[in-house]
């Protein structure tokens, strides 16, 4: 707090300063895994993965609970409140997507019309992981933490009641439609962080944007580096065999596994100095 008034952007309050908290702790789990072989290393490529998913969720389902209370005189009702209701849009969004999980399968393996047609167990599988998303948004909930789980459910039971055509098409579908996904995030990302019309609006010098990225950069690595290092500690300590270890190696990618610098440079730049 005292390092943002003192580049003078804007008069923050509390429940601002943990949205920005929120808002930057989520990774960018995409970019770390096009540079990862899940062949070569494994270990590492699970756990970027999981931690980059359950991350971004988290990081939703915790930005929708600070704004929606007025954090302008916290105190110990108020934390406990927000506390609550975090644990409730988890616990809901995990619920619902794993209901619309267990739900695809069933109707895949009891109803007549589900079986035996590629076309339709496709478009169920499909359709449902929209559903789930759909009306998590309906209620109020996280969608990607509810897409998340149904995901899981779906892999663990849908999966295995398809027959073997639509196992083929619905991967390669996914990951078509994930690699067109990221691409256009990707875009959008890039346009946005050299939108000449934004950067003409920017009423702070370039110095100061330039001084606001390194701070929170470096926040942002004090905060990894302080949870990576002794949780990982703790998860060594636990395994008995050196292959299922976190070496040291992995725990600095962890570190270094951070949002994409174009889109954290475009957020602090044209979202915080305007």
């Amino acid at each position: 707090m005292l390092l943002f008034k003192k580049f003078d952007i804007g008069p923050f309050e509390i429940g601002d300063y943990l949205a920005i908290g929120t808002i930057f702790s989520a990774t960018d789990s995409v970019c770390t895994l096009q540079i990862l072989s899940q062949d070569e290393t494994p270990l590492l490529y699970s756990l970027v993965f999981g931690e980059g998913v359950v991350n971004d969720a988290t990081s939703i389902v915790l930005f929708n609970a600070v704004r929606n209370f007025d954090l302008t005189h916290i105190d110990g009702s108020t934390a406990l409140q927000l506390f609550g209701n975090f644990v409730y849009l988890f616990l809901t969004s995990t619920a619902l997507g794993i209901g619309a999980g267990l739900l695809s399968a069933y109707i895949i393996k009891a109803l007549y019309f589900a079986r035996h047609s590629t076309d339709r167990e496709v478009a169920i599988v499909i359709l449902m992981s929209y559903l789930s998303y759909m009306l998590a948004e309906l209620f109020y909930l996280s969608g990607i933490l509810t897409v998340f789980f149904c995901g899981i459910v779906m892999s663990h039971y849908t999966w295995h009641n398809v027959t073997e055509s639509s196992r083929i098409t619905t991967k390669h579908a996914f990951a078509t439609m994930s690699f067109i996904a990221e691409t256009f995030i990707f875009l959008y990302v890039g346009m946005d962080a050299l939108d000449i019309e934004k950067w003409k609006m920017v009423k702070r010098s370039p110095g100061t944007s330039v001084g606001l990225s390194s701070v929170l950069l470096g926040l942002i690595l004090v905060g990894r580096a302080a949870f990576v290092f002794p949780l990982s500690f703790l998860s060594n300590c636990l395994k008995k065999t050196p292959s299922s270890k976190i070496g040291f190696r992995q725990q600095l990618g962890f570190v270094h596994h951070i949002i994409s610098l174009m889109y954290f440079f475009s957020l602090s730049y044209g979202g915080l100095v305007l």
